[in-house]
């Protein structure tokens, strides 16, 4: 069965980090795009951040230069790093996964297979 397992959320401080990790397993052995979406309250799902498997990646307006989008293809993982961050950025953070590798890592939500069940960030102080 296809999971996807998100970890590292919390809550922090304005200017402070947290590292957000996606670990996918099951069928397939190894997956195309990833990325991470985030919801706030009363607000529609957003992408935050994506990567292809080759590594190229794309990000919200709002994040360039504070958050950081990597995955490690042998382990099946992807990470989100947050530095700098706002409460606005305050939200349930998703990983989504594709079966299919996009030559692109701009992509329509519904081009992801997989989702994972999200976990909170909380930026206040």
């Amino acid at each position: 069965q296809v999971q996807l397992v998100e970890s590292g959320g919390g809550s922090v401080q304005p200017g402070g980090s947290l590292r957000l990790s996606c670990a996918a397993s099951g069928s397939p052995s190894s997956w195309g795009n990833m990325a991470w979406y985030r919801q706030a309250p009363e607000k529609q799902r957003e992408l935050v951040a994506a990567i292809t498997s080759g590594g190229l990646t794309d990000y919200a307006d709002s994040v360039v230069g504070r958050f950081t989008i990597s995955r490690d293809n042998a382990k099946n993982t992807a990470y989100l790093q947050m530095d700098s961050l706002k409460p606005e950025d305050t939200a349930v953070y998703f990983c989504a996964a594709s079966r299919r590798r996009y030559t692109s890592a701009r992509l329509r939500a519904s081009n992801y297979d997989y989702w994972g069940q999200g976990t909170q960030v909380i930026v206040s102080s």
